[in-house]
């Protein structure tokens, strides 16, 4: 008997120990519709929105609600809904990128619905808000391509303390677009290179050293052409393009100005390179 109560007093100690692990602190509760089929479905969204000790999903198949309690100090529920829709599932916030959605297994493909920004069409109860103008849709990026321009400047001068300055800006630029106000095919892009564009603007932003700047601004430039070419910019951009950058494989970037300024190597060859492509 001895025994078994000890055996008993360690199975409690473990639940308990569990508990306490999987304790959400500063706990908010939220209950959302996101679309999906069945159990592998399920599998997938709550894999994609856990995160250990700030965000539990749960999701039910016959329903499509699914009931999420996050840390409402270090995370939103913007953010797991983003994580959700980047694994290919829409909510009424967010919708999935089209390639995602086209990697889920077939018995996943849900019939999507036609509309899946349920923010941006209503305003409150009952009343629908306008769709956003075009000068809203630009507004959305025109802060994120203005900022790319600023650390593109800073580069082409060397000068790492001023891209990294620049590229705190553009951190916050990316922090605050509003997805819900984007055209549907910005919207799609921008799920597409969310990560990699905060990353290499957050690396930039942390060091001064251009030579390390200029390795993830090639990065950089990719996601931001991705952007801009389903987006408008007030004035055309030219696509352009060095040779001699990273080891001689080549790397583009994006200027405002047809006359070549590299930013990879500044006035050691200030003028190296072409405009390939002009985005209008």
């Amino acid at each position: 008997m001895k025994s078994l109560s000890k055996i008993m007093a360690v199975i409690a100690m473990v639940f308990t120990f569990t508990a306490c692990e999987a304790q959400i602190k500063n706990e908010k509760k939220e209950t959302v519709k996101i679309y999906g089929n069945c159990n592998m479905c399920k599998s997938t969204i709550e894999k994609a929105g856990n995160v250990s000790k700030t965000a539990k999903v749960e999701w039910n198949k016959d329903t499509k609600m699914a009931s999420i309690a996050y840390d409402q100090k270090t995370t939103n529920l913007d953010d797991i809904l983003k994580r959700i829709a980047l694994a290919g599932y829409d909510s009424d916030a967010f919708r999935a990128p089209d390639d995602a959605y086209a990697k889920l297994p077939e018995c996943c493909q849900y019939d999507r619905p036609i509309k899946t920004m349920a923010k941006a069409e209503t305003a409150h109860a009952g009343h629908a808000m306008p769709a956003p103008t075009a000068t809203q849709q630009q507004g959305q990026l025109k802060s994120v391509f203005d900022s790319y321009f600023d650390v593109k400047d800073a580069l082409v001068k060397t000068d790492g303390k001023m891209a990294s300055e620049k590229a705190k800006s553009l951190v916050k630029a990316i922090g605050s677009v509003k997805m819900n106000e984007l055209k549907a095919d910005e919207h799609t892009v921008w799920m597409k290179v969310l990560n990699d564009l905060k990353e290499d603007a957050e690396h930039i932003s942390e060091t001064a050293d251009a030579k390390h700047q200029r390795d993830h601004f090639m990065t950089l430039s990719k996601s931001i052409y991705e952007l801009l070419k389903v987006s408008k910019y007030e004035v055309p951009v030219y696509y352009q393009f060095c040779p001699m950058a990273n080891d001689n494989k080549g790397a583009n970037w994006l200027s405002k100005e047809n006359a070549v300024k590299n930013p990879y190597y500044g006035s050691q060859m200030l003028t190296c390179g072409k405009t390939v492509e002009t985005i209008k």
